[in-house]
């Protein structure tokens, strides 16, 4: 016989009420019913549950311990199925290195507000998917082209590039740059969760060398060093500061898209709600 809910929800009862009377009374079932199954649960695991060589019923020690995993497996279930503690989740929300740039405090703030019974969690993890493939966040933000299988996306901004040079290099006492004055340096690039690419420069005028890093504060440390220059969003430059780290406006570069990636199948139920409040938040003025 395969051991089902019924057959734990059966043995608490019975550990609750230490009679299996009064357990089947709870339950609306027979006697025979609740013994057969407590039956069923012992020899599935192969120990004695109830200790019936007394008047009174008793647990036994592995009945006890085994109380505790029952109650817990139960309640969990029993949650699972509770729609109303659906829309009470948590909607834990990742990003990889700058989040919604300038917006990211006003929309926890509203959020609170319009939200209070989702609490809205702001996780930094460092992976081109900031943690979204993995099963650790619901929902991303996102530069940049998403192509990864699975995913859906919506747009909820777009952000200007900045060129991230030395403070105390010649590049810095520029008011702006273009893209050609960057690829005459090393460029330092951030593989796992950043999103540019020598794609970003014309053929032919592609940097010649280039430096990998593994998170943004490794690519703040390696221009702060003169060990090269870098290309990143608006929001970096306000939310990732650095005294040896100066930007400055790319004159030829393309906007980058801000997106709020989620996954397709069981998507959390306040992923709409967060799309349309990251957009009013966006279209505000500051």
């Amino acid at each position: 016989m395969s051991i089902e809910l019924r057959h734990l929800r059966f043995f608490l009862a019975v550990a609750e009420e230490l009679s299996v009377t009064r357990a089947a009374a709870r339950l609306n079932v027979t006697q025979p019913s609740v013994s057969r199954s407590l039956a069923a649960l012992e020899k599935h695991l192969g120990t004695l549950l109830v200790d019936r060589s007394t008047h009174h019923l008793a647990l036994t020690a592995e009945g006890r311990a085994f109380r505790d995993k029952a109650a817990a497996a139960v309640a969990a279930f029993d949650e699972a199925l509770d729609a109303g503690r659906l829309l009470r989740a948590p909607l834990r929300l990742g990003h990889a290195w700058a989040a919604l740039g300038p917006y990211t405090t006003p929309l926890l703030r509203r959020w609170g507000h319009e939200h209070p019974r989702t609490p809205l969690e702001l996780l930094r993890i460092d992976d081109r998917t900031a943690g979204l493939t993995r099963g650790r966040v619901d929902a991303a933000v996102l530069r940049g082209p998403v192509d990864t299988p699975g995913l859906v996306t919506a747009l909820l901004f777009t952000e200007t590039r900045v060129a991230a040079v030395t403070a105390d290099g010649p590049l810095a006492a520029r008011p702006a740059l273009p893209l050609a004055d960057l690829a005459a340096e090393p460029v330092v690039l951030n593989t796992v969760s950043g999103m540019t690419t020598p794609d970003l420069w014309p053929h032919g005028g592609r940097p010649t060398h280039t430096l990998t890093v593994g998170n943004t504060d490794d690519w703040l440390t390696a221009i702060a060093a003169g060990r090269g220059v870098g290309v990143s969003t608006a929001s970096t430059a306000e939310l990732h500061t650095h005294p040896g780290v100066t930007y400055r406006p790319l004159t030829d570069a393309p906007p980058v898209p801000v997106l709020l990636a989620w996954r397709a199948t069981a998507p959390h139920p306040a992923i709409a709600d967060l799309v349309a409040l990251a957009r009013r938040v966006a279209a505000e003025p500051r």
